[in-house]
């Protein structure tokens, strides 16, 4: 379980901080499988510390929806089921449904430059093939449109979702042989906002989430 696991972060953060962030990449780097037993004195010997930031660790991985506790066998590493799949994105597809009708009208010139230069950012990240690099630019050009709503309210929303749609995406981008396909539907959003095209923007999107509920499927399948 987790045998490669070495602590990584920085140094300014609490080691809390550091113990979470170690074993939230080994869940969705594989290191920690599905099923996998997160046990506080293995970890902390592992990690080679105490198991109080080991165990505050594992909260905050539960609240995330990245661990469970099973009763009289402790914590370990949620499996990824097609229902929760299925509700995760089905809240999104709406959300952003409402964000794109809400962005297209209220939207800055300043805010659509932003948007553009996100999807330069994501294409760079999609060269690179580095998977960890091209989730984060996914969801820092997502995030831009977010804010082009305008809607603080529906952005917290966002926010409260976004680390249960976390896993879903890293390994929906994990499974891409190549990434064509996605730098080719970022740029066909920021081309729909440019031209405030609400009906093509919110096309696009709710394809996107088709797609990522298709291959997610397929990896849970296999490792049912």
């Amino acid at each position: 379980m987790g045998e490669d696991l070495e602590l990584e972060g920085s140094e300014f953060l609490p080691l809390r901080d550091v113990v979470y962030n170690t074993l939230r990449n080994g869940i969705l780097r594989g290191s920690l499988k599905p099923g996998d037993r997160l046990m506080e004195m293995h970890l902390a010997n592992k990690l080679g510390v105490s198991r109080t930031p080991v165990r505050e660790a594992i909260r905050m991985l539960e609240q995330e929806g990245l661990a469970v506790m099973i009763p009289r066998k402790g914590a370990q590493v949620a499996k990824m089921t097609e229902k929760d799949l299925q509700d995760v994105l089905e809240i999104r597809d709406a959300l952003d449904e409402l964000a794109v009708r809400m962005a297209c009208s209220r939207m800055t010139d300043g805010q659509l430059l932003e948007l553009k230069e996100a999807l330069r950012a994501f294409e760079e990240a999609a060269l690179s093939k580095d998977v960890r690099r091209i989730v984060e630019a996914d969801e820092a050009f997502h995030n831009v449109i977010y804010r082009m709503a305008d809607n603080p309210k529906l952005e917290g929303i966002v926010n409260n979702l976004k680390e249960q749609m976390y896993r879903y995406r890293y390994e929906y981008i994990k499974e891409r042989e190549e990434y064509g396909k996605l730098i080719e539907e970022h740029r066909g959003i920021a081309e729909g906002f440019e031209r405030r095209d609400s009906e093509s923007v919110g096309r696009i999107m709710h394809e996107h989430l088709e797609n990522q509920i298709l291959a997610v499927q397929n990896v849970i399948r296999k490792q049912e």
